[in-house]
């Protein structure tokens, strides 16, 4: 049976696993996108101080002192051009993958993106210089992985057919570099003009408010559901159970989708830290009471192994995984145990973080815990420091994590102790032969 049930993933599963872990778009969104993670970790940590830790005097004091406004225009310079750094990042991260001028890709993406970005109004309607951060933030991600992949496409193209200004040997490569860029470059900027000019012709009037309503809409509603969260929970699993990274694949299909709903949830919070957030999935959500341990949930398995060890090995490897594990780094446990094709681990590891997602999700819709509220916290921050600060400094967040993680210790319990007892009788068998 276990034999059937692992040939079965490796024969269907495995070769999509390996197609979509190797797909250079999909790789280019999810690196290109984690350029601007510094920015967002300390614009979150600058807005939890903004709303003064849900503590009231000392949001007040901040506020009397100016200190607010100052902290609000580091959330903005920050947290809020995730959009602006992304179309520079997946450009730069495609072109980089086909061995093309990665900074050149970039900087025509981010021209390009500019572009197709409507200027911002005054209140008689005359265009003003500057653009709104709406569109520069995770309201404008949709649009920065269309432009950058497609931007750097062609880009791609002009330069493997050499159709290109050539500068003899002894330019400087920087130089060089950038005239090779000017036929290509040409063609993208008029090309996204273009785009921008028949737009405007249009009800959807700009790229950002067509793709809201074809992509954004739908992938967020499917993204920000409970189905949504356990289809993609479920994927995940099984994609780490055969050796691929699960979290890699299916972040950098859900990842912008979970950070515009996060982002829509921050700016409810800046607004109001007392409102009900719109969304319970997002990133932080999945990040911090889903994956509680990492992919798999596995700092419950960590904790279990704590509990039922008797064999050498396991006593010793609890001892090796357990500091990665409490900061979600779970690679040691899923190679270690191994997880990893184990079919005797197989079902906690699927249907534990399920059991998470749903818990967590409807803690947080009936008010019992508090959503969390659109700020980023590094994501290798340990379980209860995590879900306090991802729900805006409420202890309910922390609470429910414990909740969880003795639950997954629970879950993961009896498994462990039928691995444990395998290997504990392995053990013995070899030191009877010995001393025989």
């Amino acid at each position: 049976m276990n034999d059937k049930v692992t040939h079965f993933l490796e024969k269907y599963l495995q070769p999509i696993g390996v197609k979509l872990a190797a797909n250079k778009p999909l790789n280019a969104i999810r690196d290109g996108i984690a350029l601007s993670m510094p920015l967002v970790i300390v614009g979150s940590m600058a807005l939890l101080i903004a709303n003064g830790f849900s503590i009231e005097p000392f949001k007040n004091w901040l506020i009397d002192t100016g200190i607010f406004d100052w902290l609000v225009k580091i959330v903005n310079s920050s947290f809020g051009l995730i959009g602006l750094v992304a179309s520079f990042g997946i450009a730069y991260r495609y072109a980089e993958s086909h061995g093309t001028d990665a900074l050149s890709a970039g900087i025509l993406s981010l021209a390009s993106f500019f572009l197709v970005t409507p200027d911002l109004l005054s209140a008689g309607k005359e265009p003003q210089t500057g653009i709104a951060y709406s569109f520069l933030g995770a309201g404008g991600l949709f649009a920065a992985i269309l432009v950058a992949l497609i931007s750097t496409a062609i880009f791609n193209w002009f330069v493997k057919h050499n159709i290109r200004i050539k500068m003899p040997a002894g330019v400087p490569p920087a130089v060089s570099n950038s005239f090779a860029a000017l036929i290509p470059g040409f063609v993208i900027l008029i090309f996204w003009g273009l785009v921008y000019a028949g737009l405007q012709m249009t009800p959807f009037e700009n790229i950002h408010q067509v793709l809201q309503v074809l992509l954004g809409k739908p992938l967020g509603a499917f993204g920000g559901s409970l189905i949504g969260a356990i289809v993609v929970t479920i994927l995940t699993s099984l994609l780490w159970f055969i050796g691929i990274h699960g979290g890699n694949i299916t972040g950098a299909i859900m990842s912008p989708i979970w950070l515009a709903l996060m982002a829509e949830n921050l700016k409810v919070y800046q607004s109001n830290p007392g409102a009900v957030m719109p969304h319970i999935v997002t990133q932080p959500f999945m990040d911090f009471f889903v994956y509680l341990g990492g992919g798999g949930a596995t700092l419950g398995l960590v904790c279990a192994m704590w509990i039922a060890a008797k064999s050498t090995r396991y006593k010793t490897l609890e001892k090796l995984i357990t500091p990665p594990g409490l900061f979600n780094i779970n690679e040691p446990t899923m190679f270690g145990v191994p997880v990893v094709l184990n079919v005797s681990l197989i079902i906690p590891f699927v249907f534990v973080p399920v059991i998470n997602a749903i818990i967590a999700y409807v803690a947080m819709s009936t008010g019992l815990v508090h959503a969390t509220v659109g700020v980023v916290v590094p994501w290798v921050t340990p379980p209860i420091i995590s879900g306090f600060l991802a729900t805006g400094s409420h202890i309910s967040g922390a609470v429910l994590q414990i909740g969880l993680l003795v639950l997954d210790t629970l879950l993961y319990l009896p498994f462990m102790k039928t691995i444990d007892r395998i290997e504990l009788a392995e053990e013995q068998k070899i030191a009877q032969k010995e001393v025989a």
